[in-house]
């Protein structure tokens, strides 16, 4: 996936209404490359979701490694939520991954009031778990 989290931003504000961006989220989704196979199973599955997520994490090298994510989902709008989320994370190094504040970006876009209380909650162990592998690939590099 290409899109940045700045390009969401700027095509948010061009949408005008909600069901506008709903249909650009879940186009969104549709662009996400394709998830490995091998790595649906539990390990990779994001608990808290009520759709299955799942996410893949690739750990560069050094003492403050980038990480590169790939996710998916079985449902369509929770797939755009993932791209968004992978827009805002992936190709960033550790260390920046925990200084980046998710909740104000969906706050900026919007999302946090636009989500149903269950998407929300998928949404935010998400990030959590992204935040867990910077955190571990951090001590990885320290140890």
């Amino acid at each position: 996936m290409t899109t940045t989290i700045d390009s969401i931003r700027e095509d948010f504000s061009f949408l005008d209404d909600w069901e506008e961006r709903y249909r650009y989220v879940i186009e969104l989704g549709g662009d996400l490359e394709p998830y490995p196979e091998e790595a649906r199973d539990d390990a990779h599955k994001v608990p808290g979701c009520v759709s299955q997520v799942w996410l893949y994490t690739t750990r560069g090298t050094g003492a403050d490694p980038e990480l590169t994510f790939r996710g998916d989902s079985d449902a369509h709008i929770v797939r755009g939520l993932v791209a968004i989320v992978l827009a805002l994370y992936s190709g960033q190094k550790a260390s920046r991954i925990l200084e980046i504040d998710a909740e104000e970006t969906l706050r900026a876009l919007g999302l946090d009031e636009h989500l149903t209380p269950q998407r929300a909650n998928g949404l935010r162990s998400m990030i959590r778990r992204i935040r867990a592998e910077a955190e571990k690939a951090l001590a990885a590099s320290a140890a």
